[in-house]
């Protein structure tokens, strides 16, 4: 029998072929006297290929679960395994070498550099990372054509539209051929029609790639593109449901 990528498949209540192995997750912030529980004992498994999309109201823990399983933040008790490495064991700067090496990231807010043309902020994390310039050109090129901006390769982003600009991040969260490619709220910044645009191209993606995204969003809409869509209310995942 043939077996979708996307298709989830358990085994001891574990999700086979998982990239995202998360168990006991819990953040707690602390200022003063106050205690905010923003993850509360959270339990997930993400398959290799995924598209899945974290809903929820604000302050019900979504962004705060993304930023705890890519490593940007640090959580208060639990694990996170991620392709098989433990990063929530790992130092900063071995967070950030990871995240650099085997992540995505696609925002809100765009972030782009506007000194910097579309091409030259797709290159640069290559660049940082050593790549020679001519190999971080080539590779920025080609995630360009693949989310069909090659034609503003050489325009910086006040040129662009915020769709275009947006395009530009996908790229540039592609552009190290990462093995998840985190969004929190992508669609954010953009009108419907532009939004629904950019979600057109992150499901294009992900079928072509086959990379996990997961995506934070309070837009239903948005989250019934996904695969998946799991709903966090208070800290706790409140449903997981797969198409």
């Amino acid at each position: 029998m043939f077996i979708r990528p996307t298709q989830l498949l358990y085994k001891s209540g574990k999700l086979m072929n998982s990239i995202i192995e998360a168990k006991g997750v819990t953040k707690v912030y602390q200022t003063g006297d106050i205690q905010v529980n923003a993850l509360n004992h959270v339990d997930l498994s993400i398959g290799k290929g995924q598209m899945v999309a974290v809903m929820g109201p604000s302050g019900s823990g979504k962004t705060t679960l993304l930023n705890i399983f890519s490593g940007i933040d640090d959580l208060t008790e639990g694990e996170v395994i991620i392709d098989g490495q433990p990063i929530h064991s790992m130092s900063d700067k071995e967070k950030t070498r990871y995240r650099a090496e085997n992540m995505g990231f696609v925002f809100q807010a765009y972030n782009l550099l506007p000194v910097l043309t579309g091409a030259e902020n797709v290159e640069l994390p290559l660049l940082l990372a050593g790549k020679k310039p001519s190999v971080a050109r080539k590779r920025a090129l080609e995630v360009l054509d693949l989310v069909e901006l090659s034609d503003q390769a050489n325009k910086r982003p006040s040129q662009m539209s915020g769709g275009q600009q947006q395009r530009i991040t996908v790229a540039r969260a592609l552009v190290n051929n990462p093995a998840i490619v985190w969004a929190d709220e992508p669609t954010g910044a953009l009108d419907s029609e532009t939004g629904g645009l950019i979600i057109d191209l992150l499901c294009r993606l992900n079928e072509q790639t086959q990379q996990t995204f997961v995506l934070v969003t309070h837009d239903a809409v948005v989250g019934s593109r996904a695969q998946r869509m799991i709903l966090m209310r208070d800290g706790q995942i409140e449903s997981d449901e797969t198409k």
